[in-house]
């Protein structure tokens, strides 16, 4: 969740210092409580400003009874959170004399806390910077660009919402020969620093970027999809549609990566006017990215945590203190909460198993049906920072009106790629614009120069909608959603120049998983072959010992790029005795796989846990090896919840459903992947690899478990262990093109093929 470019908004030309203007908007949001220091209210907080330094508070309830006690932080700040909604609490100082109160105070409960419409439409925002201000009086920084005047408006609108620096003043996107073209897109000389909303803003699109609270300039203090952050993202909506220039009063969402989540998120608390959201690159559960399979993500998921925390301090952004220095006091006062962000690494760290009351509200995927507005979803399979477990959430928006739900092979950046692009406008447009897609006109004109610093390559173009000339906007939504819900693209990067994001094909489908989906079962052989039948061995078994270096193995090599076109990646086979392998026979027929895969293990382990990763790869007859996917579990937590089904083990990760190893014992352990999809033509064979998770992915890295004497573990391949792989063939799809170069496809590293020798199990 990375910015997807260094320096924000550099994705055109170069970018230069930009300028705004500071208008907190005037509204009746509830003032801080008036006392010898600044108390405001918020719903299942008490926010605490200018007290005496680190000195300890307490707040008590209506009863006098104490119910938090904390001692504030160098600014004199301290935020009270996770409080009961009610009136007649009080916060005062427990060691000054005399004793410092303010009170009562009123917490306000989420329905307690919802405003009148005129708390909306009071709110006026204009072009350039200003302030938002939320139901509990918290201002959160704004950064509005519009296709032209205001008095011009109407014009279709979107927001982007998120920690990153959405709000931060707009640059020059283009150099000093080409600004004669601001008189007619006045955003090319104060772009917003997201991408996706500069895109739109490139297609005649109102654009809107706000910070969520506890970053950038806005108020507040950070903690990870609290729910303030969505009642924040609520009210942002709704005082957006309320603008005079804002076409029909709605208003849709965009955004790649963490403003692409948010939108998950705000979506599923429903403001009345948010007209569709477009989420790409995104979580389908914070668990699956943070914890996979039960184990730490100590490399990116981590990393982008403290990334983000590093950016919430006060002033952590870099560009704020030009805000306060060039006059902006809203800026320089809404700092002071930036310290009372939550340690979200150490909540993480905390997490042994899933608990539904607390992490729920951390995963779309229990929620996302709750979202009622057009849904425009692109994710890749490969994606290296928020990851491939989005899969959970593709049957699930089964409120939304209309849902498209793009899948690919590829990395983080590729829902940019033409294909995704083209059909993301043509979404805007039906949905937000409410009208037949339009010629791309000068926006599609300059795509060359955004590919060529996106990918890399000057040879891509966006091309025109297939709707142009639709009789009616009803026409055109109907030849839209007859596509299909599910679109997947096929081989990205096998075009012109390999490694380019341009499918050789595609098909669609009405479902995940796929209509035409089936469990295809291959089962271990002791000579570590894959068959259709089951072992009749009576005891054999295959051998791998723990590689405690595994975990913290990429697959970059020195000075590698995960986005260029064809990365530098260092890929090596599994080292003697570290993995067990397994392959098939060489197809005689061509395979395609959409879904995910579950290796369905026998294990026997010398101590109580075992850290797992299974890897599925092609195993090519040009002599190459192309990874697929992988999928990681740890054993003790691996037992299937009530979703499972043949190809997905959907495991609870509950404490009442937890239980390590007996050495020695035999115990079937299912491991997942990811989702996936992926040609295997004639002659090629399916590879499954099982060992260590670590040295399959570019920046997810692993904390594994460790030991006091080294661990080695059996995988069963005899007729009373028959471990086994289940795959997700499906049928009906056409494959009109040859096998791909290796590499050339996007997020998929190849390697030479080399044979692996098992290590029989010694017992």
């Amino acid at each position: 969740m990375t910015r997807w470019l260094p320096g924000g908004i550099a994705c055109l030309l170069l970018a230069l210092t930009g300028c705004g203007d500071n208008r907190p908007a005037s509204n009746d949001a509830p003032d801080a409580a008036a006392g010898p220091f600044e108390v405001r209210a918020s719903v299942a907080q008490l926010q605490v400003t200018h007290a005496p330094a680190s000195t300890e508070l307490e707040v008590v309830d209506a009863s006098s009874a104490r119910v938090a006690v904390a001692t504030t932080d160098v600014h004199g700040s301290l935020i009270f959170r996770a409080l009961a909604p009610g009136p007649g609490y009080h916060v005062r100082t427990t060691q000054l004399s005399p004793v410092l109160d303010v009170g009562p105070l009123e917490v306000m409960s989420v329905e307690s806390s919802q405003p009148a419409a005129s708390f909306y439409a009071a709110q006026t925002l204009v072009e350039g910077n200003q302030y938002i201000t939320t139901r509990d009086g918290t201002t959160l920084s704004a950064f509005v660009t519009l296709p032209g005047p205001a008095s011009r408006g109407p014009y279709p609108t979107i927001v982007t919402y998120s920690g990153y620096d959405e709000s931060r003043p707009g640059t020059m996107a283009v150099g000093p020969a080409q600004e004669g073209l601001c008189a007619s897109l006045p955003i090319l000389c104060a772009a917003p620093s997201n991408p996706s909303a500069l895109i739109a803003g490139l297609f005649g699109y109102a654009t809107v970027s706000v910070n969520i609270r506890g970053t950038g300039c806005s108020g507040g203090g950070y903690d990870y999809f609290e729910t303030l952050q969505l009642l924040d993202g609520y009210d942002a909506i709704e005082i957006v549609a309320a603008q005079p220039w804002v076409l029909d009063h709605r208003v849709g969402m965009v955004g790649l990566s963490y403003p692409g989540i948010s939108q998950l998120f705000v979506a599923s608390v429903r403001p009345p006017h948010l007209a569709a959201i477009a989420p790409m690159s995104v979580i389908g559960d914070s668990a699956s990215t943070m914890v996979p399979g039960g184990i730490l993500n100590n490399g990116f998921a981590t990393q982008w945590i403290t990334e983000v925390l590093a950016k919430a301090k006060p002033f952590g952004q870099g560009w704020e203190q030009a805000r306060v220095d060039g006059g902006d006091s809203v800026c320089g006062e809404n700092q002071l909460l930036h310290d009372q962000y939550v340690d979200n690494i150490a909540t993480a760290r905390a997490i042994k198993f899933y608990d539904p009351a607390q992490h729920d509200r951390y995963n779309p995927t229990t929620f996302v049906d709750k979202i009622d507005v057009p849904v425009f979803l692109a994710s890749a399979w490969q994606d290296e920072q928020t990851g491939p477990y989005f899969f959970t959430l593709l049957d699930r928006f089964t409120a939304a009106p209309a849902l498209r739900m793009t899948v690919y092979n590829g990395v983080h950046i590729d829902a940019f790629q033409p294909a995704v692009l083209a059909d993301w406008l043509d979404f805007l447009d039906l949905y937000v614009a409410n009208r037949v897609p339009v010629a791309h006109g000068f926006g599609a004109a300059i795509a060359p120069q955004l590919y060529q610093t996106v990918f890399g390559t000057p040879d891509l173009t966006i091309p025109e909608s297939p709707l142009l000339g639709a009789p009616s906007l009803e026409a055109a939504r109907a030849s839209w959603v007859a596509r299909g819900k599910l679109r997947v693209l096929f081989e990205s990067g096998n075009g012109r120049n390999p490694g380019e994001p341009v499918p050789t094909f595609e098909h669609s489908f009405e479902r995940w998983p796929p209509e035409g989906q089936t469990a295809v079962r291959l089962y271990a052989q002791p000579d570590g072959s894959l068959a259709s039948s089951a072992p009749v061995a009576p005891a054999a078994a295959l051998s791998f010992a723990l590689d405690p270096a595994a975990g913290m193995r990429g697959i970059l090599a020195p000075g590698g790029n995960v986005w260029d076109l064809l990365p530098s990646y260092a890929w090596p086979q599994a080292r003697a005795g570290s993995a067990v392998v397994l392959e098939s026979a060489p197809l005689t027929a061509t395979e395609v796989m959409i879904g995910t895969a579950s290796a369905d293990l026998w294990l026997r382990s010398t101590v109580d846990d075992a850290d797992l990763q299974v890897t599925l790869t092609e195993v090519r007859p040009d002599g190459q090896e192309m990874y697929v996917q992988s999928g990681w579990v740890r054993a003790s937590v691996s037992k299937s919840g009530p979703a499972a089904t043949a190809v997905w083990p959907a495991p609870s990760f509950l404490e009442a459903d937890s239980a390590k190893l007996v050495p020695g014992a035999w115990r079937q352990v299912r491991v997942g992947t990811a989702g996936f999809q992926h040609v295997f033509r004639p002659g090629s064979k399916v590879r499954i690899t099982i060992d260590t998770p670590g040295g399959t992915r570019a920046l997810w890295t692993f904390e594994l478990l460790t030991f006091a004497a080294a661990a080695h573990y059996d995988i069963g391949t005899d007729a009373a262990h028959p471990s086994s792989i289940a795959l997700p063939v499906v049928t009906g799809v056409t494959v009109p093109s040859a096998l791909p170069p290796c590499p050339s496809l996007r997020g998929q590293q190849c390697r030479a093929y080399a044979p692996y020798a098992n290590t029989p199990s010694a017992d």
